[in-house]
Order: C-alpha cells, then structure tokens, then sequence
C-alpha cells in the first residue's frame, strides 16, 4: 500500500474550502434585489477606538447595517467621518441618533441606533449633501471622561483653595480663634457654677412667687375699684344733702330779709315757718358729717382693707 500523502491535494482542497466558505458567507450577507441599503454619514466630536471597518450597525439589537468607510472629515479635523450603509427598510428618523458602544470586553467598538420618535419624519440629505446625516451623541465613555475631567478639575481647584485656607498665616489665625473660643468657655464655665445658677433659680421661684401674689391681688384691685365707685356715689349723696341744707338755709335767711325789710316782721309766723327748717338742716348736717368721720376713721385704722379684706369687728366681750 501506498502510505504516503498528497500534500498538495490536500492543500488545494483546503483553499477551495476556504473559498466556498467566504462566498457563502458574502452571498448571505449581501443584500438582495428586495433589501436594497441606503448610504448615510456619522460625524463624531470623539475618538471611534475599537471601530473599524464592517464593524455593525445595530437598531434596537438587530444588526442593520455595516460601516464601509472612515475617515477624518476634511471640513473640521476635529471630527471623524463614519460612511454606513443601512436597509431601507431601518426606519431612519429626523431625531435618531448615533452612538458609539462596546462590545463587552473585546475592545471592538459598533454603531448603535437610538430609536426616534415614531411619528417624526423620515431622514432626508439636505442641500449640498451628498447622503444623509445622522446625528451623534457622546458615548458613554465620553460621557464618563468628561465627568471625570470636571471631577478633576474641581478637586485641583479645591485642593488649591484648601491650600491656600491653610496657610502659615491662616492656621496662626486660626489659632488664635480657638484659643480665644477657648477663653470664653472657660468664662461662660466660671460664670455658670453651681452658686449661679442656684441664684438663677430662685430669682425665677421669687418671679413666680410674684406672678402668684399678683394674681390674687388683681381680683381684690378690681374690688377696691368697685368699692371706690361706691364710697364716691355715697360722698356725693352725702355733698348733695350737704348742698340742698345749704340752700334751704339760704331761702329761710332771705325770707327772713325781705320780711325783715319789708316791715313785715311777725317773729311768731317766722319762727313756725323757719325755725323748723333750721333745725331740720342742721340735724341733716350733722348726720352727714357723722357718716363722713366715721368712713375716714374707720380707713385710717387699716388702710389695707382697700385691697385685702374688711377690718374685723371688735366683738364686746361675752360677745359671739
């Protein structure tokens, strides 16, 4: 037997393999008459590391498209042009975006189709134009990176400032505000010993004590008040009778004139008529003054019943 091995049969097989696998795998991949694709250009403001050639296009996690071309955009460096193609079919809007993705950790890099609002209209090339437009957003490492960069920033320039706050100058400032801080607890401390604040409570035990007493010394005001606009009603009782005496003397004193002056002098009518209403006007008086003497003595012998109680009335003995 011959057990020797055509190497080169072997390797013209395998090449063929190879090609009849790439044709499949191309004439499946290339769209057909009935799904036909339409060119469009991303323009991204980042680095597309990781992007390449072919890399996919995916709307909502199917794959619509492939890339076919980048480039740096001849109008603005900062920028790089990304040509794709996508199905017709895709439902490219005026609002859809574009946005970088990872492909988990393999470091390769695919377009991802944000989906616009269903009830935008479809994407258009505009005036001088070649293709369509699709707008880009920051992926998510941008987004990340630039936080960063303001993280960064923002720490430097609190370090800085944190700095700056604790300088020599600062912190010898800064001590002198302790110690004085310091100070004044020891004072407050001092002042604030047991002696004190005994003190401080029994000046607001004496101002409640105070508070009390006044409380019940308002009602007895209140009353003394009252008793006042009686002991003013009585003593003007007491001038009107005073008065009306006087006036009913004065009438009987000019009676006695005119008849007096008038020769009709008969000292046994005046004296029936006139006698009788002195008499009576004195004892009036006298009464009058009676009551008025007895009211002023009665208050000079304790002048705290105007606020307190009435004087106590001396019982004679054997008295109950």
């Amino acid at each position: 037997m011959n057990n020797k091995v055509n190497y080169t049969l072997v390797g013209i097989l395998v090449l063929v393999g190879i090609t009849l696998i790439l044709s499949f795998t191309y004439w499946m991949l290339k769209p057909s008459a009935d799904k036909e694709t339409q060119k469009y250009r991303i323009y991204f403001n980042e680095s597309v590391l990781g992007l390449n050639l072919d890399a996919p296009v995916k709307y909502r996690g199917i794959t619509v498209g492939k890339v076919t071309n980048l480039r740096i955009n001849p109008k603005n460096t900062e920028q790089v042009e990304v040509t794709v193609t996508i199905l017709k079919t895709t439902p490219i809007k005026e609002n859809t975006v574009a946005k970088l993705t990872a492909q988990g950790i393999t470091g390769l890099t695919y377009i991802n189709l944000t989906q616009g609002a269903n009830d935008a209209p479809p994407l258009k090339a505009k005036d001088g134009e070649e293709c369509p437009v699709i707008k880009s957003v920051p992926s998510f490492f941008e987004h990340f990176e630039r936080s960063l960069g303001s993280v960064s920033s923002k720490l430097s320039s609190t370090l800085e400032r944190t700095n700056i706050l604790l300088s020599e100058k600062n912190q010898q400032e800064i001590t002198k505000t302790l110690e004085r801080t310091a100070n004044v607890m020891r004072k407050i401390d001092r002042l604030l010993n047991e002696k004190t604040i005994m003190h401080f409570q029994n000046t607001v035990a004496n101002i409640d004590s105070f508070t009390y007493k006044l409380d019940r010394v308002m009602p007895n005001v209140d009353l003394f008040i009252d008793k006042s606009i009686i002991w003013e009603g009585n003593i003007a009782d007491s001038l009107g009778t005073i008065s009306q005496s006087y006036l009913s003397i004065q009438a009987s004193m000019n009676e006695f004139k005119r008849a007096v002056s008038s020769g009709e002098f008969n000292l046994k009518a005046i004296s029936n008529d006139f006698v009788p209403t002195m008499n009576n006007s004195f004892l009036e008086m006298q009464g009058v003054m009676v009551e008025l003497q007895e009211l002023l003595q009665h208050y000079q012998r304790s002048p705290a019943d105007i606020l307190y109680k009435e004087e106590a009335i001396q019982k004679a003995p054997g008295e109950k």
